[in-house]
């Protein structure tokens, strides 16, 4: 056996099967590219989805976590530190908001979020205790705790694992009829992904996010922008949500706010609403650690100064051209995104979208498939315009176009 299969057979064998890997085991990595057991090298297309925006090994965020981990790690809130103030204040004026609620996956963010508005709707609202209603998106995915998966519609997500937490309504994503008609006196939250990632980058019709801001600006209900994937400089803004000009009343961070070095995650609001939070009714061991904050604090910087933003508004542009070639050819049916995120509908005589991240794979390059026939290219921001062309090259000699 070579030394990939031997450690895929040892995963097999001891680990719960809740993810299909593809079969490559990466051992290094560095800026866009990972480098196998077997010493192979790859383009990584995917970034840990958005986790890995400023790439892999960034030195800036490697060198901010390594003088972090000769200081201190871990507190808790038990106690506080030296890096805490600093994250919360710089990552509350990069969001334009007042006030930052850290926890550590995407996920806890989002129950963060929904704990948040159901405490607003009670106490700010006057909501009747127990009635506090979320409308949310068909297609969405924020995760997979069992309360998140109570409003999913995937049934891969959600099956088998009832009963489910009450207090959610779905409506269709980008209709916005439907979404006033689900809002009602008990509603205290909408809560959507500004472009759906991995429904297959899915992103909403012109008008869709400021006709919901208006609407829960008008009913005195939060607007929730699950910012996890398309936020932090993903789609050439620092949020998916400006290339409208909206600004929710929540933001829900994670994975590149932790540069891929640690998981970090935050829900960002405003003081009305973060306020209402007395101690013990929510935290966190591990949120907003100071390791946490170290690295967090370098990505704000890097943030702050627009670099990353613009490359991927630049790469974006030339990824897009290069793809909407390929609709029409009989390659691919549909191509859909912002920025340096993509997702692209293979044609269904060009194999699945499985078959086609295995045949990329197979050439040194690394997409995900997602629902079938899909498959979703996110760079890092940082990939040189040369490897992304070079990527794309494989992607039409696999596909015949």
């Amino acid at each position: 056996m070579s030394s990939t299969e031997r450690s895929i057979a040892a995963a097999e064998a001891h680990s719960a099967h809740n993810y299909h890997p593809l079969p490559v085991v990466v051992a290094t990595a560095e800026g866009a590219w990972m480098t196998d057991v077997e010493g192979r090298r790859y383009l990584d297309m995917l970034a840990g989805y958005s986790a890995l925006n400023f790439g892999h090994g960034n030195r800036r965020l490697l060198d901010a976590a390594k003088a972090q981990l000769e200081r201190v790690t871990l507190t808790s809130r038990a106690f506080h530190h030296d890096r805490f103030a600093d994250f919360c204040t710089q990552l509350a004026e990069l969001c334009a908001m007042d006030m930052v609620l850290p926890m550590n996956t995407g996920a806890e963010a989002v129950e963060t979020a929904v704990k948040t508005a159901r405490k607003w709707g009670y106490k700010v609202k006057g909501v009747p205790d127990g009635r506090a209603k979320i409308v949310v998106a068909d297609n969405n995915f924020h995760g997979r705790t069992t309360t998140i998966v109570s409003f999913s519609t995937d049934a891969e997500a959600r099956a088998d694992f009832g009963p489910y937490t009450p207090g959610f309504e779905i409506v269709p994503y980008g209709d916005l009829a439907a979404l006033e008609a689900a809002v009602d006196e008990d509603t205290v939250a909408v809560l959507l992904e500004p472009i759906q990632g991995e429904a297959g980058v899915l992103v909403p019709p012109p008008g869709y996010l400021p006709g919901v801001r208006e609407l829960t600006r008008s009913r005195n209900v939060l607007f929730i922008a699950d910012e996890i994937q398309s936020g932090l400089g993903r789609t050439g803004r620092t949020f998916a949500c400006e290339h409208e000009g909206v600004v929710p009343d929540m933001y829900v961070l994670g994975k590149a706010l932790g540069g891929g070095v640690v998981p970090v995650s935050a829900v960002v609001s405003s003081r009305a609403v973060l306020g209402v939070y007395a101690p013990g009714e929510h935290g966190s061991t591990f949120g907003g650690n100071p390791l946490a904050c170290a690295v967090a604090l370098e990505v704000i910087a890097m943030l702050r100064s627009g670099e990353v933003q613009q490359r991927a508004t630049e790469l974006g542009e030339h990824l897009h051209s290069e793809l909407r070639l390929l609709v029409g050819s009989g390659a691919v049916d549909a191509v859909r995104g912002r920025g340096l995120w993509a997702g692209v509908d293979i044609n269904p005589s060009r194999g699945s979208g499985r078959a086609v991240s295995e045949q990329l794979m197979a050439r040194g390059v690394l997409v995900k498939d997602t629902h079938g026939q899909t498959i979703r290219i996110a760079p890092p921001l940082v990939i040189s315009k040369e490897d992304l062309d070079w990527g794309l090259t494989q992607l039409r000699e696999v596909l015949g176009a």
